[in-house]
């Protein structure tokens, strides 16, 4: 059995969690105030996410802030962020708009996160 420390990024409380596995299988997590920390380690030790916030550029040469919709599979962020550098959106945007469909394969959109224009 082999042991991972991980600190928990759900929520501002930043638990530390020791995740227990058996091979590639999370058997207990310990150190969690709340379920999400467990959901979170289990995540974390089997597959981890992260959310890609970036800026694309636009029309103009001016920059706006982006991010993922939703967490990608952490092998894949350099992915998602080579096709954030290849994009130019329009000049007119806003919050939520999406710029990106699909990003990588991943099934998860990149979305505008400020009104432009």
């Amino acid at each position: 059995m082999k042991e991972r420390n991980l600190t928990c990024i759900v929520c501002p409380r930043g638990c530390s969690l020791t995740a227990v596995l058996d091979g590639d299988k999370v058997v207990s997590v310990v150190g969690n105030a709340c379920p999400r920390g467990k959901i979170y380690a289990e995540k974390e030790c089997t597959h981890p996410e992260r959310t890609v916030t970036s800026t694309v550029k636009t029309a103009d040469g001016s920059v706006v802030p982006c991010k993922t919709r939703t967490p990608v599979p952490k092998e894949k962020v350099f992915d998602v962020m080579k096709e954030i550098n290849e994009v130019t959106a329009g000049n007119v945007l806003r919050i939520g708009d999406t710029v990106i469909e699909n990003a990588a394969g991943t099934g998860v959109d990149v979305v505008i996160c400020a009104n432009k224009g």
